[in-house]
């Protein structure tokens, strides 16, 4: 079997975000671990507008071709690790619509969260992983909450995020739990496609 492919989606689009230093901080432990496959996938390379298709890709295929080039992207990974930064005690417009955007892509898939702000994003990952759910996703228990003094620390430049050991623990315990997921459920869905490639021949 071939190494699960697992994309870092960058939650946020804003210019003066922080989600690229927990990008680049997890995307290295991520392929530190050298049993997948670790792809950055930005947001801000996919200029979705707000939901307007006549119904859910799961049931009328999009017209928009920014959001069919999004649902081939998300048809590419294993294995999904969104940054979830928190506003107002849930994630961003910008990642939902996203989520939002592809349907049966996302499905039988584990999904992992980083999430920053407020109580360390928690309210914002715990919104997600229903989400998760409803797309037919795994979501994992592990997850990376950074939490606001630490935030604060990298964000003023004191510090960074690998300095906090409670942080990295939880990274590659989050690593751990996606890479098991992504190994397990591929190999289930290769399955199924065998399956019902026999039932049509």
């Amino acid at each position: 079997m071939s190494k699960p492919k697992i994309a870092i989606v960058v939650g946020s689009t804003r210019a003066a975000r922080f989600a690229d230093t927990p990008v680049e901080w997890i995307a290295k432990i991520a392929k530190s671990h050298g049993d997948i496959e670790v792809e950055i996938v930005d947001l801000r390379d996919f200029p979705l507008p707000f939901f307007d298709e006549v119904a859910s890709s799961a049931w009328v295929p999009s017209q928009n071709e920014v959001a069919q080039r999004w649902q081939k992207k998300v048809a590419e990974f294993d294995g999904y690790i969104f940054t979830a930064a928190e506003y107002n005690h849930g994630p961003t417009a910008v990642l939902k619509n996203a989520l939002d955007y592809a349907a049966k892509e996302w499905n039988k898939k584990p999904a992992g969260f980083v999430g920053y702000g407020g109580v360390g994003g928690a309210r914002a990952v715990e919104q997600l992983r229903m989400h998760a759910v409803e797309l037919q996703m795994a979501p994992t228990k592990a997850a990376v909450h950074i939490v606001w003094a630490d935030f604060l620390a990298v964000r003023q430049g004191e510090k960074k995020l690998s300095d906090f050991d409670h942080l990295n623990q939880s990274a590659n315990g989050l690593i751990e739990e996606i890479t098991w997921w992504a190994k397990a459920l591929k190999i289930a869905r290769e399955a199924d496609v065998l399956n019902e490639e026999a039932k049509a021949a």
